[in-house]
């Protein structure tokens, strides 16, 4: 097998895909555990303001939801384009996979201390993007990987077109969150906000698989 692959370290890509989407699953239903019911603590108390007093768990659950489900989507797409996985796969998947769980915790630390302003939502906003730039670190050395090693590759996809992709796809991630780290030492909402935007203008960015 070619670029130093050996047969008894490459297998099909089922189990690995399989494994990965019950990981996602998991991770973003956790989202929905930050959520919490106001308590009823008077009679004449107006929910709907009660409700509103919660609006930084709202916008970090929608936030991570979307990003959790971008994830998804895109893991998907890359591995639309791989056929084998190998052992170095397996590894910087489980390193994706490592990122993405965290980000339930992330979520509530951020719709935790964004209540309360000041330098600790900035630091809870800084471990966020933190956690996020790790996850986008993982995904392009999956990507790198699986891109310089055509032996990976499955039937009819042209291994020069993706290793030409390899700039666009990893770059940007990397570059808008260490971004998001920045804005986090001046503004948790802003933070916040940026992540949002990212999320939105990765539903318009997608891997295709490159035909030879």
């Amino acid at each position: 097998m070619p670029d130093g692959l050996h047969n008894d370290s490459v297998s099909e890509t089922g189990r690995t895909e399989a494994f990965s989407d019950g990981v996602l699953a998991i991770a973003i239903t956790l989202l929905v555990l930050d959520l919490k019911v106001p308590p009823n603590t008077s009679p004449d108390g107006w929910l709907a303001s009660a409700l509103a007093q919660e609006w930084p768990a709202y916008a970090a659950y929608v936030t991570s939801f979307l990003i959790i489900g971008i994830i998804w989507v895109n893991h998907h797409g890359v591995f639309e384009l791989v056929k084998r996985v190998d052992r170095v796969t397996l590894f910087l998947n489980l390193l994706l996979l490592m990122a993405v769980v965290a980000i339930p915790f992330t979520t509530a630390l951020m719709s935790e201390y964004l209540r309360a302003g000041g330098r600790d939502a900035r630091t809870a906003a800084l471990v966020y993007s933190l956690v996020m730039l790790v996850m986008s670190l993982a995904f392009a050395a999956l990507y790198t990987w699986v891109a310089r090693h055509p032996a990976l590759l499955a039937d009819g996809v042209d291994p020069a077109a993706v290793r030409g992709s390899i700039v666009r796809f990893s770059a940007t991630g990397i570059a808008l969150y260490l971004t998001t780290m920045a804005v986090a030492l001046f503004s948790a909402p802003l933070c916040l906000v940026a992540h949002f935007l990212i999320a939105l203008y990765y539903c318009f960015q997608q891997i295709r698989p490159a035909a030879a």
